[in-house]
């Protein structure tokens, strides 16, 4: 009687074992093509207060991560959590990328915010950029292959995580041979830098082109692709208490001129045109006077691109420019780039192995960084959102 009422409860506890694998195979292949989807993602497990770490089943296949997760949007160091987060299963089509480093971009933070033009759906994991190493692949995976180093095509794929199950289609290969911190910066700034100065104007060797924002990521990637094409760079900063330091770090990198927004309204802008010309490219990432005063710094016919608004003011073009000096005004924003070559590969493949030849030559490098552990991305987020900041967090997983 009592071995019976054992097998009984042993056929019982079989059942709900099987039962409770198939609903949570149920909700991994959900969470698989909401990940690989519109970027929705179901919230793991934890114990107790402790976020665990990724752990590893057989070989090396990772079955959960630790993730930064936001759902709901409001200031970046209240909103974001440190949670673990199952990962689907590997698709014929997909990758497993062990995340190495991201940084906090500022895109990243007005995503957290809600301010951004295009917003995940919550509860999403934040990040836009970063670089991973591929640990295993799909069947049908033919571009990739364990040990690559990868970073996101695109924006939108959640990069503030250890671990992550990606589609193919949205990761591009580097090489492994350049720094770390390149590579994780290498998906958004140096790839704004570049096309807008080769996409607005066909600039010469001993052309100039001035920009605010210069001590930015993209300003200094704007910098140090310029030198390598023998153009002039006048770069206006804010005043601040480390101007000079600032100057001599930038003029390290390759800046021809450094000089303080209220240096664009005085006298002194006649003597350095007498040191260069007056530029045919203005980029614009302020907004309000400063892109004002950098039009009427323009020569006839030049161009002013807009990628940014940190003033949060409108740009306002005098009548005089349009008239006498038919400038012409243009905005860039390098996710939509990306969308519009989405089926052209080579065009973003071109521009990556450029870009990383000037890394490996020694002419571009990462921003000025501070790595952060993941652990500590509070702290992260709160730097990131601090004025006269010219230092990127890099989250290090």
């Amino acid at each position: 009687m009592e071995i019976s009422n054992c097998m009984r409860l042993l056929r019982r506890i079989l059942r709900a074992s099987e039962h409770s694998w198939r609903t949570a195979s149920t909700w991994a292949g959900r969470s698989a093509q909401q990940s690989l989807g519109g970027g929705r993602l179901f919230i793991g497990c934890r114990r107790g207060n402790v976020p665990l770490r990724c752990q590893r089943s057989s070989g090396a296949s990772v079955s959960h991560c630790t993730a930064l997760l936001y759902k709901k949007h409001g200031d970046p160091s209240r909103v974001v959590e440190c949670e673990t987060l199952p990962l689907p299963s590997l698709g014929d089509r997909s990758v497993l990328v062990k995340m190495l480093a991201a940084p906090i971009n500022p895109s990243d933070i007005n995503m957290v915010q809600g301010t951004y033009a295009i917003l995940p759906d919550l509860p999403a994991v934040g990040g836009n950029e970063g670089v991973g190493q591929v640990l295993e692949v799909g069947n049908k995976v033919t571009s990739l292959k364990p040990g690559d180093w990868v970073i996101p095509r695109d924006a939108g794929l959640g990069t503030w995580r250890t671990a992550a199950v990606f589609s193919e289609a949205t990761l591009a290969s580097v090489p492994k041979d350049i720094p770390l911190l390149a590579a994780a910066t290498l998906g958004v700034n140096p790839c704004t830098a570049f096309r807008m100065l080769s996409d607005f104007e066909d600039l010469k060797p001993g052309d100039s082109v001035i920009q605010n924002a210069a001590n930015s990521g993209v300003g200094q990637a704007v910098i140090q692709i310029a030198a390598a094409m023998g153009i002039h760079t006048i770069n206006v900063v804010r005043d601040r208490p480390d101007l000079q330091q600032l100057s001599e770090r930038l003029q390290a990198i390759g800046a021809s001129h450094v000089i303080k927004e209220e240096s664009l309204r005085s006298p002194e802008m006649k003597d350095l045109f007498k040191k260069c010309p007056r530029p045919k490219l203005a980029l614009n990432a302020v907004g309000g006077k400063s892109a004002t005063e950098l039009l009427r710094h323009l020569e006839k016919g030049g161009t002013m691109v807009t990628y940014g608004g940190m003033a949060k003011q409108p740009v306002t073009v005098p009548v005089s420019a349009l008239i006498f000096k038919d400038v012409m005004v243009r905005g860039f924003w390098v996710t939509q780039w990306k969308k519009d070559h989405a089926q052209n590969e080579g065009s973003m493949n071109e521009m990556l192995a450029q870009l990383c030849t000037l890394i490996r030559e020694g002419k571009l490098s990462a921003p000025a960084c501070t790595k952060v552990h993941l652990e500590d991305f509070r702290e992260a987020l709160e730097c990131s959102m601090q004025p006269y900041i010219s230092t990127k967090q890099i989250l290090v997983m």
